[in-house]
């Protein structure tokens, strides 16, 4: 992958946020913690237009099905 370097200013806070998530290994640069920010927001969107287009395809989910994706869905207790 080519890679361009670029600046970007970010609010004080944020950037404090992101040196907290490298210094806890959870991101190794701030760029690397960027370019992972900018992934997911691409999944997001992806999927965004994947559920546009299964409704469109399909129709509106009923109530039931709902109601069973959030209870499949909800995080497990104990």
């Amino acid at each position: 992958m080519t890679k361009s370097k670029i600046a970007i200013s970010l609010p004080t806070d944020q950037l404090a946020r992101v040196h907290q998530e490298i210094r806890a290994g959870r991101a190794d640069s701030v760029s690397g913690y960027i370019t992972r920010a900018l992934q997911e927001q691409e999944k997001r969107e992806s999927l965004r237009a994947l559920l546009r287009d299964l409704t469109d395809q399909h129709g509106e989910p009923a109530g039931k099905d709902i109601e069973w994706a959030e209870r499949a869905l909800a995080p497990r207790r104990g």
